[in-house]
């Protein structure tokens, strides 16, 4: 199942939970209200929520709903359904308690920029104001002139988890979406610290869905390619990551509780532009495309503010 964050275009839409479903969006709200109504009467009572923020508060629990329910739905109706171009698509979470990052988490890509194989996982951070959707365009700002790409699988967590060995980690995700860890390379390496290179304001695309664990239950061998103006750049596979994604949550886990809704961008492979000769930075009007198995593609423009 693939779940998107929508709203339809006409103003002061509010942002709601829905499905993908071929060319067309299926409101969840309305598919549990609809099934209550007309289908079995079992199913009423607190309804799944509208509001993407409160559907992932509950997200394993409320996906096991969802897909139950859906089930029963051979051709959703037309009044709970959009047209994909009646709505405008956001990030899939909107507002993580946390967005955990992982460097240098292909040997690939260690190599590539001159740095030696880790013995831990590299942890950073992003914040929300770095979130854009899959929709948006990236910003490129004069605070920095070396703007870089990295595309990501990035992990969805669906319920609490806390001090998670690895044999039970697959548990605790909701699913799976492309990243972009968009990078202002000149920022990231005038310091140890990488966060302020990290972080800019709207430049980290995050999308287009989330595509549940029932989609996608082993993310060990997905390709992972990216492209800049249509040239490829990037091609890999999950089964390169040096530490894979049970690992992740179990270390990170047993570092800090991770809440529903958290996200972690996994790593990207080599091919970034920064270490190419001569470097092949992005600049006003490219156009970035992330393309991951089973998930789809992530698509945005460059544009200088």
């Amino acid at each position: 199942m693939k779940l998107v964050n929508y709203r339809l275009k006409y103003p002061f839409a509010q942002n709601r939970i829905g499905i993908l479903k071929g060319e067309k969006i299926v409101d969840v709200h309305k598919v549990h209200e609809f099934v209550a109504n007309h289908i079995d009467s079992n199913e009423a009572g607190t309804l799944l929520p509208a509001d993407p923020n409160e559907f992932y508060l509950n997200a394993n629990a409320n996906i096991m709903t969802l897909e139950r329910l859906f089930s029963r739905l051979q051709n959703p109706p037309e009044h709970i359904s959009f047209q994909r171009t009646e709505v405008i698509l956001e990030t899939p979470i909107p507002n993580p308690s946390k967005i955990i990052c992982i460097g240098t988490n292909y040997a690939d890509h260690v190599k590539e920029m001159g740095g030696d194989l880790p013995e831990y996982p590299v942890l950073f951070s992003k914040f929300n104001n770095a979130l854009i959707g899959p929709e948006d365009d990236i910003h490129k700002s004069t605070v920095t002139e070396k703007l870089d790409y990295e595309v990501e699988l990035t992990v969805v967590i669906g319920k609490k988890a806390a001090k998670v060995k690895k044999e039970n980690a697959l548990d605790y995700i909701a699913g799976y979406t492309i990243g972009n860890d968009i990078s202002a390379r000149d920022l990231q390496k005038r310091t140890p610290q990488w966060l302020q290179g990290k972080s800019l304001d709207h430049t980290t695309p995050v999308g287009p869905w989330l595509v549940t664990t029932s989609e996608i239950s082993d993310p060990s061998h997905l390709r992972v390619r990216s492209y800049v103006n249509g040239e490829q750049r990037q091609s890999s596979n999950t089964e390169q990551l040096i530490f894979d994604i049970p690992f992740l949550i179990e270390f990170i886990s047993n570092i800090m509780a991770l809440e529903p809704g958290d996200m972690i961008l996994t790593g990207t492979p080599g091919g970034v532009g920064f270490a190419m000769n001569p470097p092949a930075l992005l600049n006003d009007g490219d156009q970035v495309t992330l393309e991951i198995e089973k998930i789809g593609t992530l698509e945005n423009k460059v544009v200088n503010v």
